[in-house]
């Protein structure tokens, strides 16, 4: 597995000084959201020397709201894998957090699929700051989507990148980074992330090797940077005239999970959800024509008019 090299040692830019040179392990608290990637990180703090001292989750979507409806089912799922030693707590709100981590004593947090913007209260609470994993190669994709854009865009790999978290999104200076993670023509979620998570594990051990060193990272380059929003509504609908290999990427983002409703498309009247797609003629696919080329409806089931 090749990582980029790491350039000349830096200050850490995430809030704090860097590590003395005596120091053998970090305390390092994790923020995630799933047990196999809480168990990827905390894989990757003890294969480079360092603590787990600490999991987190968000009970919600965005801080000080209601629960995850199902936020039962995710943290049986969560306790039935961590450590005993280690405590798992809930924060509400980004006070809470801020609070959390400044009392356990906290020297670098690592965060992994949080979907909440972290203030400054929170990015100054452990000693050095916090590294944030995120599933594109910054400074493309960045934002909650990066997969998804990869996908839409018929991307053939995706990366795994480790920076330093500031005040804007996905834009702080570079740590590590992995390339070549394979995106198969049809993949789901979880499929997918069978193969990102041990990517996670062991560029989060680069990673924590070079913050130890006192490595501040490497900035982005800001004429590079491109965003990865959520999917907008208008994205559920097909438009067959489009290319077809834009609809058929178009088909694969909501294969993996696109988070709205569709993909729907009006196919001789009737209104279908459409599940895969074919680039190649399929004996037992509807053939639609589009702007440039066929494309052959593999899977679909039958679906009301779209809002």
């Amino acid at each position: 597995m090749r990582f980029d090299e790491a350039p000349k040692t830096e200050r850490p830019r995430g809030g704090g000084r860097p590590p003395d040179s005596t120091a053998t392990a970090l305390r390092v608290a994790l923020i995630s959201f799933r047990a196999d990637i809480f168990s990827a990180l905390n894989s990757g703090c003890t294969q480079s020397g360092h603590l787990p001292a600490l999991y987190l989750t968000g009970r919600s979507g965005r801080p000080g709201t209601p629960s995850y409806p199902h936020l039962g089912d995710k943290l049986e799922a969560i306790l039935g894998d961590i450590p005993g030693e280690l405590d798992l707590l809930l924060p509400g709100n980004t006070a809470g957090l801020a609070r959390a981590l400044r009392g356990y004593d906290i020297d670098l947090a690592v965060v992994c699929g949080l979907s909440w913007r972290l203030p400054r209260t929170v990015l100054d609470a452990p000693r050095l700051g916090i590294l944030n994993v995120h599933t594109s190669l910054l400074p493309r994709y960045r934002g909650p989507a990066p997969v998804q854009w990869a996908i839409r865009n018929g991307d053939p790999h995706i990366g795994v990148t480790v920076h330093w978290m500031d005040d804007r999104i996905d834009s702080g200076n570079i740590v590590a980074q992995h390339r070549g993670i394979a995106l198969p023509e049809f993949v789901t979620f979880e499929d997918l992330w069978q193969h990102v998570t041990p990517v996670i594990r062991d560029v989060l051990a680069v990673a924590l090797v070079r913050v130890s060193a006192g490595y501040g990272g490497e900035p982005q380059n800001e004429d590079h940077a491109t965003l990865a929003g959520l999917m907008e509504p208008e994205f559920g609908h097909l438009d067959w005239t489009q290319p077809a290999r834009r609809i058929h990427n178009q088909v694969r983002t909501f294969y993996y999970g696109a988070g709205i409703p569709g993909p729907f498309g009006k196919v001789g009247g009737d209104w279908l959800r459409v599940l895969r797609t074919s680039l190649a003629p399929v004996a037992e696919g509807i053939r639609i024509d589009c702007a440039d080329d066929p494309i052959w409806l593999v899977e679909t089931e039958p679906a009301r008019p779209p809002s």
